[in-house]
């Protein structure tokens, strides 16, 4: 690798990618069937060599669109990064702080990633080593997936239960809060008679108060779960002690760990149970790389999540998991939601994806096809 090799270009498509089959969250719908899913993929290049990274954006999950993820890295963060080494990962995630404030917790974590996630495939692909490689931390080789079961009523859950375990899958996550709340329960339910011995975690996504949630929980019991993820509003600290000090089940913690500072705060409150891993939501893999070590140094489980990106992202995350041998359940739901025409690399089989071995990401991304998908967000 040349260590003199600087960022000499940042480039900003949104593609428009076939989407396989409806999502929602508790939120509102994440993807429509017979709608094209838009994310936003990032090339950042320096010295003859190229690095991709993505964006999803998900306005029913967090506040940025594709448009304002489209700007804050073309008129932000790619101009403060220009001339900067390819390999100074830390001291970009300072710059982007400096030109995005963090406010509160981080700011624009998306667009962030996109940029972040590109520069540590383009620096390994410089020195033509894979993520893994690069960090000197890789603990397995496969990370096992979850099948996301969301919006099914009762009645219909039979059929995307056997779906999931026709494809393989011995893992199921159940998306709540998005019916009344015994249509979730009867949803749970439903799924634990199709999967008496899967590995079964649920997801409410903010939906619930923190009394609702207590409810929820003592009744969730019966069922075996692993999990509860996010059941309160994010920035509820005091609810998400209260629930934690009295819940049956462990509590996850997703929205809430924007940054790895937010982990800290819940830690010292006592307040969490299991740390969610997400590489969007924390703005890229050096600030999930820092939340996932502190989590197992504070003795926090880890859990591993996305938000159902295409190729370029479900590498990065299978990076990250490796790294720290989250080695599954996770939910990685983009293969199950969306298609990535654009990209090569990820081999997914039985409900195991096979982390990449290529260099960086280890993900061959056609630019011919991406131009070819890439949509005007302005008229």
């Amino acid at each position: 690798m040349k260590l003199d090799l600087t960022v000499e270009r940042v480039d900003v498509y949104a593609v428009a990618l076939p989407t396989i089959r409806s999502f929602g969250v508790s939120g509102g719908s994440v993807a429509v069937a017979g709608h094209p899913s838009i994310r936003i993929l990032t090339k950042v290049s320096g010295g003859g060599v190229h690095g991709w990274g993505e964006a999803t954006p998900i306005p029913a999950w967090t506040y940025e669109t594709a448009e304002s993820i489209f700007t804050t890295i073309s008129r932000y963060l790619a101009p403060a990064i220009i001339g900067l080494p390819i390999w100074q990962l830390d001291g970009v995630s300072r710059v982007f702080d400096r030109t995005i404030n963090r406010g509160f917790s981080i700011g624009a974590p998306l667009a962030k990633s996109a940029v972040d996630v590109a520069l540590h495939d383009l620096v390994g692909r410089a020195l033509e080593v894979p993520l893994g490689v690069l960090w000197g931390q890789r603990r397995c080789e496969e990370v096992e997936l979850a099948w996301i079961v969301s919006g099914q009523t009762p009645a219909e859950v039979a059929a995307c239960v056997a779906e999931g375990l026709g494809e393989g899958y011995r893992a199921f996550k159940v998306k709540i809060g998005l019916h009344d709340e015994r249509t979730d329960l009867d949803v749970v339910r439903a799924v634990r008679s199709e999967a008496p011995e899967a590995p079964l975690w649920v997801d409410a996504n903010q939906a619930y108060s923190v009394d609702e949630a207590l409810r929820i929980a003592r009744k969730l019991e019966e069922f075996d779960v692993f999990a509860f993820e996010q059941p309160l509003p994010a920035n509820d600290v005091a609810g998400q002690r209260r629930l934690r000090a009295a819940s049956p089940l462990p509590v996850a913690l997703d929205e809430s760990l924007r940054h790895p500072s937010d982990l800290a705060t819940f830690v010292k409150l006592d307040a969490i149970d299991v740390a969610v891993a997400k590489v969007q939501r924390s703005g890229g893999l050096t600030l999930s790389r820092r939340l996932c070590q502190l989590a197992e140094d504070c003795g926090v489980r880890l859990l591993g999540s996305g938000l159902t990106d295409s190729d370029v992202g479900l590498a990065a995350s299978l990076h990250l998991f490796a790294a720290h041998g989250i080695g599954g359940p996770a939910d990685l739901n983009g293969r199950q939601f969306i298609s990535s025409p654009y990209a090569d690399g990820i081999t997914v089989r039985g409900g195991m994806a096979r982390v990449p071995s290529g260099p960086g990401l280890g993900v061959e991304v056609d630019e011919k096809t991406v131009k070819e998908l890439a949509i005007e967000l302005w008229p």
